[in-house]
């Protein structure tokens, strides 16, 4: 299967990297991630259909201990959600579909755009704000 693979005469599953991230004892994020990459901002391709439209991405990853959530938020223009810190060791992977979206941390703000995504420690306050003059969607996962 792996000089299949790396002759490009193979498509590999999902399934098949899984296993040979446990035999190699590595995450498949590690598996898959380009050398000296973060595993928050990894976007490398994972499958490829026939058809180049379809494709799986694996954007990013965090070691999780207890709970993952998947929410899907929404904000009106000029419209701000203000939360305190979580847990030492929570993350939140954040996705936007529509408008922008800024996060505000401590120490910087970081704009992320349709179609653009950012993880970080929510272990510190943070805010989300739209600044824009449309309605923001986007998706958000925490981490536990």
């Amino acid at each position: 299967m792996i000089v299949a693979l790396e002759g490009g005469d193979v498509n590999v599953s999902l399934a098949t990297l899984d296993r040979i991230a446990a035999a190699l004892e590595v995450s498949f994020a590690q598996l898959v991630q380009a050398p000296h990459r973060s595993v928050t901002r990894i976007d490398g391709l994972a499958w490829m259909g026939e058809d180049p439209a379809s494709r799986a991405t694996l954007l990013a990853s965090v070691d999780a201990r207890q709970q993952v959530e998947l929410w899907q938020w929404s904000l009106a223009p000029g419209e701000r959600y203000v939360s305190e810190a979580d847990a030492p060791g929570w993350h939140e992977m954040l996705y936007v579909m529509e408008g922008r979206l800024r996060l505000e941390l401590p120490s910087e703000q970081r704009e992320i755009g349709r179609g653009d995504y950012l993880v970080f420690p929510s272990d510190q306050p943070y805010a989300y704000v739209n600044p824009g003059s449309a309605p923001l969607r986007f998706i958000r996962n925490v981490v536990s």
